[in-house]
């Protein structure tokens, strides 16, 4: 079958600049010529616009794309295992741009104004406030807690920060030493962790009575990204999260058999 370099065009999908650049450059050039001088394409000039485009969409350049298809099979097949690599360098860096964009978001959610460079001397590995309850999650955006706590972490200065997250490294190596040590979730120690982390929320951010504590635990171990906000990935150890989390449920349960308990005052 032949084709003019319009019905070639609108077969494969692509412009007729594109082709006449094609031609231009060698890539493909047509198969013959009408009487009056008209590029005419077979099927065969189909056939390899169809594998310069496949390639294109692997993001190969037309110089390589010329090399590959003048090459034998197992040229190819290395062509396209460092192309391979290359994809996989780009969609690490991808998602690494896509966590930073996040991170920034959150980070202008929060309302914290501090330069790119303080809040990395501030969090470091961890970017935003400490407290789950000051991201909130978007389920919870028009809740009265979570307006609270945007505005009071819209309100600290880098001094309260600095302060807040010096307590928050000493509250992460209490739980993680009574995590360490085996001590059980109900006992004194562990229930005092999770008291204090009750404590430091409302402290700085919004009211935080057990039973909110205690949904807020839920979504440490539910997701991730919750519980990442306390404590960063690199101190994480399995069953962290759900230590935490049942710590803060028996931490809630003292306070109800006991209001006169630390975990029922008011902080």
């Amino acid at each position: 079958m032949q084709y003019s370099i319009g019905e070639l065009s609108a077969a494969a999908g692509v412009t007729v600049r594109t082709l006449h650049h094609y031609d231009s450059t060698g890539l493909l050039s047509p198969g013959g010529r009408s009487p009056a001088g008209y590029r005419r394409y077979g099927d065969a000039d189909l056939a390899r616009l169809r594998q310069i485009l496949f390639y294109r969409e692997l993001g190969f350049p037309l110089e390589e794309i010329a090399a590959i298809l003048h090459e034998p099979d197992t040229e190819v097949l290395d062509h396209l295992r460092a192309r391979r690599r290359r994809l996989s360098e780009q969609i690490e860096r991808l998602a690494h741009l896509v966590e930073m964009t996040d991170r920034a978001i959150d980070v202008q959610r929060t309302g914290v104004r501090l330069t790119a460079e303080e809040r990395s001397e501030v969090f470091g590995e961890i970017s935003f406030d400490l407290s789950y309850a000051t991201e909130s999650d978007l389920r919870r955006r028009d809740t009265e807690g979570h307006r609270t706590a945007m505005a009071r972490a819209a309100a600290h200065t880098k001094d309260d920060w600095r302060v807040l997250m010096r307590e928050s490294a000493a509250w992460r190596r209490d739980l993680i030493a009574a995590h360490d040590d085996g001590c059980p979730v109900d006992s004194e120690q562990a229930m005092d962790v999770a008291e204090e982390h009750r404590r430091h929320t409302a402290r700085w951010f919004t009211p935080c009575p057990p039973a909110m504590h205690v949904r807020i635990a839920d979504d440490f171990v539910r997701d991730p990204r919750a519980f990442a906000l306390v404590v960063p990935p690199s101190q994480q150890r399995p069953g962290l999260a759900a230590y935490l989390r049942d710590a803060i449920r028996a931490n809630a349960d003292r306070a109800d058999a006991d209001p006169d308990t630390p975990s029922g005052s008011t902080p």
